[in-house]
């Protein structure tokens, strides 16, 4: 039987985004996601407890010109689900199970970061709270996502 996904298909992907090396073997089966890579997401920091990201505004604005909500959402979503991840291990997958997100400001040009700090990690939930901030360290919106924690099935 042929797989779909062969190790190190995705490496360069890994580097690309900022992924430290030491996720990559475990990574590289799937990569960081077509989204992330179409958002231009930048992975700073990478861990359970703490995550740090970067997005451009650019290429992700609404028609008004500033960044899209739904961008931010995206931007959390990803740094909580990784974190999430961190926390469970290569032996079991993270599936997120509700999301909100509250936007501050508006910023129509720029980095946006994402730092992702944990507020619960159990054995079946992990809850992170995701602040975005522009260049100046402003906040432009918070979010909290919740993940449930599932034993991978053998195949």
């Amino acid at each position: 039987m042929v797989h779909n996904f062969t190790p190190g298909r995705f490496t360069s992907e890994l580097v690309d985004a900022g992924v430290p090396e030491e996720f990559h073997g475990w990574l590289s089966r799937h990569g960081v996601g077509a989204l992330v890579v179409k958002m231009g997401i930048k992975f700073i920091e990478m861990g359970a407890e703490r995550t740090v990201a970067t997005m451009p505004v650019e290429g992700n604005t609404q028609v008004a010109g500033i960044l899209h909500g739904g961008a931010h959402v995206v931007l959390a979503e990803t740094l909580g689900s990784f974190a999430a991840s961190l926390h469970a291990g290569p032996k079991r997958h993270v599936v997120g199970i509700e999301v909100g997100a509250t936007h501050h400001r508006s910023v129509a040009e720029g980095l946006v970061t994402g730092t992702c700090t944990a507020i619960h990690l159990g054995g079946t939930l992990a809850t992170h709270e995701i602040v975005m901030t522009d260049e100046r360290g402003l906040r432009l919106s918070t979010a909290r996502i919740t993940n449930i924690i599932r034993d991978n099935r053998g195949h």
